[in-house]
């Protein structure tokens, strides 16, 4: 089995540079991120900015010009670019994480990518929605893949497929990286919330991906290389929503306490019990939500640090502490649009778009609180996990 490189053990040298130079760039994402959401992609000023600020490059490998972050860094880049805007901090946390997953490929894959190209930008969708049938050096591809956020951006991509023998017989699902220019993409995103994200329709027809872009889930899933599968994934999607929580609270901090509530006496919110009760409790749900994500991501940063997989109870929290967080999240930001009132809701009041985005991403499959309760109850008792097909 050729070597699995995803566990290097991760250096954050870089990250306080980074977070800086993304601090610097905000204003320019934020003032981008209506005309993204109009175009349903991020703009590509904004990606430009981004990658000259070297954010692309948090999980690539030091290999290949990377800085090769932990976990918790990455979470920290989604949080601190979602503070401008939800969609371009997706999108990025997406591409940062086909970078990663990369890893779990032979390093003549992870070359044909980044060896060509150091720029490469690799987007993921790990849902086996194709179909990918052995023939001669390696497997002819083919299906339609939701929702492949980033797409536009992205020079490669990650897939998943029910895998097939040269008879047409299955023998499992895998996992296989394809260029852009294999692919097409249908513009079908069209939704309220996340709409810079472009998470439009992948498709491919009867494209050749030789052997060594191929991995076959069972190789990828032995208890011996457990992490490369699973919580990474959902990790990654909490970054944004952590910033998006912060770009809300930080909107009402900053214009609602001087202004007064109409039909009232009251002539300035911040001297209303109400408000204050209700800032600070999201505020402190804001931080809750922080340090479970830090948890999490701490324990995923365990695995290079101790060369060692996770236990089941340990990969279910992880799933726990997201949902966990996406949870404190929702309830800050519903207090938030509570305490700022119905102006919040105004097109030209960037909090609703926030809201809107926030409200997206905090249902998506991978990060469902409901799901990840239940993924740990089962194992903390022991039971058979029927529901999870990625942990």
């Amino acid at each position: 089995m050729v070597a699995i490189t995803a566990a290097i053990k991760p250096n954050d040298a870089e990250l306080p540079a980074l977070l800086e130079r993304i601090a610097e760039i905000r204003p320019r994402l934020a003032a981008n991120a209506v005309a993204g959401e109009e175009a349903r992609r991020v703009e590509e000023d904004s990606i430009q900015a981004l990658a000259d600020a070297g954010a692309f490059k948090v999980s690539l490998s030091e290999r290949y010009g990377g800085y090769n972050m932990s976990h918790r860094a990455a979470l920290e880049v989604g949080r601190e670019v979602a503070r401008a805007d939800g969609g371009t901090a997706w999108v990025v946390s997406l591409i940062n994480s086909g970078a990663w997953y990369t890893r779990v490929f032979p390093e003549q894959a992870q070359d044909d990518i980044f060896g060509a190209d150091p720029e490469a930008r690799v987007s993921v969708i790990i849902t086996p929605s194709g179909v990918a049938r052995r023939v001669e050096g390696g497997y002819m591809v083919s299906g339609k893949w939701f929702y492949n956020s980033g797409a536009w951006h992205a020079t490669w991509a990650l897939g998943a497929v029910q895998v097939e023998d040269e008879h047409g017989e299955p023998v499992g699902e895998g996992q296989f990286l394809m260029p852009a220019t294999e692919y097409t993409i249908e513009d079908v995103w069209y939704v309220s919330g996340m709409r810079s994200s472009g998470s439009n329709l992948l498709v491919a027809e009867d494209v050749f991906v030789p052997e060594h872009r191929m991995r076959i889930v069972p190789e990828v899933t032995q208890d011996s290389e457990q992490p490369y599968r699973a919580v990474a994934v959902p990790l990654a999607l909490l970054g944004p929503q952590l910033g998006l929580g912060r770009a809300v609270f930080d909107l009402v901090m900053e214009k609602m306490p001087a202004k007064p509530i109409a039909y009232t006496s009251i002539e300035r919110r911040g001297d209303w019990t109400a408000f204050r009760l209700d800032i600070a409790r999201a505020s402190l749900l804001l931080d809750t939500a922080e340090l479970f994500a830090r948890r999490a991501a701490d324990d995923m940063d365990s695995i290079a640090a101790t060369g060692k997989p996770l236990d089941r109870v340990t990969r279910s929290r992880v799933r726990a502490d997201i949902g966990w967080a996406v949870d404190h999240v929702t309830e800050a930001i519903d207090l938030l649009l509570s305490a700022a009132g119905s102006g919040s809701f105004a097109d030209v009041n960037p909090i609703q778009r926030f809201w809107r985005d926030q409200a997206i991403v905090a249902r998506h499959g991978y990060v469902s609180p409901p799901l990840a309760y239940e993924i740990y109850g089962t194992a903390l008792i022991g039971a058979e996990e029927t529901v999870a097909t990625i942990l």
